[in-house]
């Protein structure tokens, strides 16, 4: 460890642990991103964050939190200090009258769900993954497909934050509210996520059925009973075969049931299609035979037949990625999904007329499925400020996923992607946060989510003014390239290709000069007051009058 930080750490409470390794490497889940932090740290308790935070200040350095890397953006890279949670993961309550549950944040979808499951509970919807941690799947806005169901967050009854001051928060709908909002989608900016207190629901069994359509029936029914004719829908387009996979699922009391053997889930399948996937990044026109072959031989060559079978909601919900990928996700209104439907598909086609999007489609291959899902959190309350939802009424989201076969970026990605997103643009889309958008700038997020990106923006400064909490991938989405940076955010100073395939980057850490301080423990003191300032006075009742978790800190109240 580097002598300066050393003789801070000595500084501090040696009966408190400091876990810390050097030499990690972090890539993301598909390996599009990498990055070498400095220091890579383990706490095991609140306290061992609260020291990490401590010291971090007072060493002028930034930290990143990373679960599963699963989104495959950079935003989780950093050079600077990097903390994983998976050993603070405990579940800390249960009320069974009420079905409330409380857990550490470093908890993994998957693990909550097996605690739960003791407990005759389950969480009332899931994405397509269990693998993140719950407090990321909260910071980008997760969600399942089901109009019966909104953000995994609707469930978030409280959350207790650690700013940069090392000082806990609580925050509810009611106490603290501005940054409840802004915290639901947080994007790790804010500080550290300690606790969750989440609305579980009695565990449930589903039966699905999937069926393969033709694209033409999928677009006549949308508007009838697509989306309502079971809890759960979803469909996966095959763009040039023209069909789809409608897949829906009801709760059920049946006896569980497993489903069929499934081809690119057993090993010469897997295999198979990488390759085939593999020898297309040569001869891309081949990309339309590997999908007639690959999803006949994986959901049958003819239409109208089904499947099912009857699992456990926690893993019945949950679908297989497969292999490294971009993915690059939108949410519009529902009721323009044919029009989006029907110009991509006519792109694919190179029918500029009916695409309208100025975009040359020639000599581009695009890999399938194409992901269709809903949502509707019209009626939630409140609502993140980075909500990016529709808050009218329903939600689509269309997923353009793109395989990186043995982690080779696909030759159509850059194309694609920029007419994809031309697009959604037009049809009044945003981007999921945690996905792979690339035409998007800092101008956009401001025109797509307006004031309420301000208020996010206002309560993010206020939270951590020196930005121990910001990244590149922050400033270059959400905070304005024109604006002067904080002093301990990050910059990408460098990226070069990894061997491993995507992008090695090196930050830069722009650190205040602190030598008029006798050592970092005095600039922390001399810095007290703005500090301070972050710690937030409950609005509304409960317990402690809202007083933060550490006593003889100043408190303030955020304007509603």
């Amino acid at each position: 460890m580097d002598p300066h930080i050393q003789r801070e750490l000595d500084k501090l409470d040696d009966a408190v642990p400091f876990r810390a390794s050097t030499g990690h490497r972090h890539h993301t889940w598909a390996r599009t991103f990498h990055s070498r932090p400095d220091l890579y740290l383990r706490p095991r308790s609140a306290a061992e964050i609260q020291k990490i935070i401590t010291l971090a200040r007072r060493c002028r350095q930034r930290l990143t939190l990373v679960g599963c890397g699963h989104s495959p953006s950079d935003l989780t890279c950093t050079s600077s200090w990097m903390i994983n949670l998976d050993d603070y993961s405990r579940l800390l309550s249960v009320d069974k009258q009420t079905n409330v549950v409380v857990m550490e944040s470093g908890i993994r979808l998957h693990a909550l769900g097996e605690q739960l499951k003791k407990h005759g509970l389950a969480m009332p919807n899931l994405g397509s993954i269990d693998s993140q941690a719950i407090a990321g799947a909260i910071a980008t806005a997760t969600h399942g497909s089901s109009l019966q169901h909104g953000l995994l967050s609707a469930s978030v009854l409280a959350l207790k934050i650690m700013l940069a001051n090392g000082r806990t928060v609580l925050c509810t709908a009611d106490q603290n509210p501005e940054l409840f909002r802004a915290a639901l989608v947080s994007l790790g900016a804010l500080g550290i996520i300690t606790e969750i207190t989440f609305q579980a629901v009695p565990s449930f069994d589903i039966e699905w059925t999937q069926t393969l359509r033709p694209l033409d029936w999928v677009l006549s029914s949308w508007e009838n009973d697509l989306w309502t004719q079971a809890e759960f829908v979803r469909v996966w387009w095959l763009p040039y075969t023209k069909r789809a996979v409608v897949w829906s699922a009801d709760k059920t009391t049946k006896p569980l049931r497993p489903p069929k053997s499934s081809w690119y889930g057993g090993k010469f399948g897997y295999h198979t299609y990488h390759i085939l996937l593999y020898a297309a990044q040569y001869v891309p026109r081949l990309l339309p035979a590997i999908e007639w072959f690959v999803f006949g031989m994986q959901y049958g060559f003819s239409n109208h037949i089904p499947t099912s079978a009857v699992e456990e909601g926690r893993k019945g919900l949950l679908m297989n990625c497969l292999y490294s990928q971009f993915v690059n996700e939108w949410a519009l209104p529902l009721e323009n999904g044919p029009e989006a439907i029907t110009r991509l598909a006519a792109w694919f086609d190179g029918d500029q007329e009916i695409s309208r999007i100025p975009v040359s489609s020639r000599g581009v291959y695009v890999h399938a499925p194409i992901e269709v899902r809903v949502t509707d959190t019209s009626k939630t309350s409140p609502r993140p400020y980075l909500d990016n939802t529709n808050p009218s009424g329903p939600t689509l989201y269309l997923n353009a996923t793109l395989y990186r076969p043995y982690n080779a970026d696909p030759p159509c990605h850059e194309r694609y992607y920029e007419a994809f997103e031309y697009l959604m643009k037009e049809l009044g889309a945003r981007p999921h946060w945690a996905k792979n958008f690339r035409t998007v700038t800092d101008d956009d997020m401001a025109s797509m989510y307006k004031e309420k990106l301000r208020h996010w923006t206002r309560v993010r400064n206020e939270s951590d003014p020196e930005g121990m909490f910001v990244g590149d991938w922050h400033r270059r989405y959400l905070l304005s390239e024109h604006e002067k940076r904080t002093p301990l955010e990050e910059k990408i100073v460098a990226r070069k290709r990894d061997s491993g395939g995507g992008w090695l980057l090196e930050m830069d850490r722009a650190r205040e000069v602190t030598s008029r301080a006798g050592s970092e423990e005095s600039f922390d003191l001399m810095h007290g007051a703005e500090t301070e300032a972050s710690t937030l006075l409950t609005t509304g009742g409960g317990g402690d009058g809202g007083r933060s978790e550490t006593e003889g800190s100043m408190q303030r109240s955020w304007a509603e």
